[in-house]
């Protein structure tokens, strides 16, 4: 593999201080776009009304904004070998501004779900793109302490989006859900172009041309199949998605492992046996994460009769957790590596899991501060433990390719468990009704009961698959790890 081992070296900071400042310019990016993944959500009932609309055709809003994204995402590492990691991100962070500014202006559902399309494939490719820059600029030494801050956003946004969406939508107009972007975008740009170092580029990348069709299209075409599935598995959307998206999947899979020069996305990774138990593991933790978001403001609303604002801001308590521990999780990273972190991240979750399962909609909201403090304190010591993990598992000429493939493949697996968990909880409540309990609220809340030992049933296997973890070695020593995966 010629090519790929013709990526000039790139010379770390060896500081703290030197990296402040492409941090925040990288942290303000990433921010933005994901706190805009889950704001949305708490939008689509004004939605509805406001257009006029159908609750189907205003969900597109959402689905049309991932599938943007599912197809982006996997063209990450080849775009940013060609043209640049600054220099795609920066455009990716300028697309998403302006997709912001006219779904702000959408005159009609049809306009804005264009638009959000915009936005998502704009903010696809910033989480690959950022990891990748982030651990090929900082020291060896120092990367858990590093990805830790870059953690920050990742767990902090999603739990916060429901709570600023919640307050413009109850409180100010649903347009300000995108118009709060346009400043943050500004200054997100203005500090990449003012701080973000000029990473080398490939001085040869081929153009795998039958992986950037199947690519794109496995990828969508599985959210969407999943996506659908929330609403029914046996419709013909649920069907025709999945089973596009499979066949997509398998043709992308054979093109990739037989290409031998420049993949679109690097599969022979999985051939290192550290990486592949490090990425199931980051499946389950993925899978129990969103299914947490998605699952308790749902609880909450539905079966305690909370607004959209209160029941997001009980997501706060997991925020902070979150942001508190990230930090503390990538220090420790770099003394004793992921195993302990994930042994002692996804205890904490299950145990907090199961805690919310024993919650009914007759008791005080309070009832879900520790536990969903424990939910963030566990994913703030485990999660990024897990993505440094993998980036260290894979030789450091492929970390582009790693973290699209990683980013693709986590983008599937929130779609899953969205789909996945109300499935479950549809499935036993009609149980529970056959039963002879009525569907409200006797029925739904056992079935949501249901639906959280299942995220705590996965936590415990996550536990399990932990053990068989070893720390990798770092990238400037991974000579044995890149000859497991360079078979060309």
């Amino acid at each position: 593999m010629s090519a790929q081992r013709s990526t000039p070296p790139v010379v770390p900071f060896t500081s703290m201080r030197q990296l402040v400042g492409p941090l925040l310019a990288i942290i303000v990016g990433i921010f933005m776009v994901i706190l805009d993944s889950t704001a949305v959500n708490v939008a689509v009932p004004k939605l509805v009304d406001d257009f006029h609309s159908k609750l189907e055709t205003v969900q597109w809003t959402i689905t049309g904004y991932a599938l943007a994204q599912a197809a982006v995402i996997p063209l990450a590492g080849w775009i940013t070998d060609k043209f640049g990691s600054k220099q795609i991100f920066i455009v990716s962070l300028v697309l998403f501004t302006l997709g912001s500014v006219l779904c702000a202006t959408a005159q009609s559902v049809d306009q804005l779900i264009l638009y959000r399309v915009l936005q998502g494939l704009g903010g696809g490719m910033v989480s690959p793109i950022a990891f990748a820059m982030t651990y090929r600029f900082s020291p060896p030494e120092k990367a858990g302490s590093i990805m830790g801050l870059m953690g920050i956003p990742i767990l902090l946004a999603p739990a916060l989006g429901p709570i600023i969406s919640g307050y413009l939508v109850d409180y100010v107009q649903w347009e300000w859900i995108f118009l709060i972007n346009i400043p943050v975008g500004i200054l997100g740009v203005i500090l990449c172009v003012l701080l973000l170092p000029s990473l080398p580029k490939k001085s040869s990348t081929s153009l795998d041309m039958l992986g950037i069709i199947l690519g794109p299209l496995a990828f969508s075409g599985l959210s969407y199949g999943l996506s659908e599935g929330s609403t029914s598995w046996t419709s013909d959307k649920t069907i025709i998605g999945l089973i596009v998206g499979a066949v997509a999947l398998a043709a992308f899979i054979v093109v990739e492992l037989t290409r031998r020069e420049e993949p679109l996305l690097e599969l022979r990774v999985f051939r290192s046996s550290l990486f592949t138990r490090g990425i199931l593991i980051q499946w389950v933790l993925q899978f129990v994460m969103f299914g947490i978001i998605f699952s308790v403001p749902y609880f909450m609303q539905k079966l305690m009769g909370m607004s959209a604002f209160n029941a997001g801001m009980w997501t706060l308590p997991q925020a902070l957790a979150a942001g508190i521990f990230m930090p503390i999780g990538g220090r420790l990273y770099d003394r004793i590596g992921a195993r302990p972190l994930v042994l002692v991240g996804l205890t904490i979750v299950g145990v907090g899991a199961f805690l919310i399962s024993r919650i009914d909609p007759t008791d005080t909201p309070w009832q879900f501060l520790i536990p969903r403090a424990m939910l963030g304190m566990g994913m703030g010591l485990s999660f990024l433990a897990l993505n440094t993990h993998l980036i260290q598992s894979a030789p450091s000429n492929l970390v582009s390719r790693v973290t699209s493939l990683t980013s693709a493949a986590q983008q599937i697996m929130t779609s899953f468990s969205v789909a996945g968990l109300t499935t479950i909880i549809a499935n036993r409540t009609a149980h529970y009704v056959a039963d002879g309990e009525q569907p409200m609220p006797e029925a739904m809340t056992n079935a949501f009961h249901d639906a959280y030992l299942v995220l705590v049933g996965l936590a415990v296997f996550g536990l399990l698959c932990a053990l068989t973890l070893k720390r990798p070695k770092t990238n400037a020593e991974n000579a044995p790890v890149a000859h497991a995966v360079d078979m060309g």
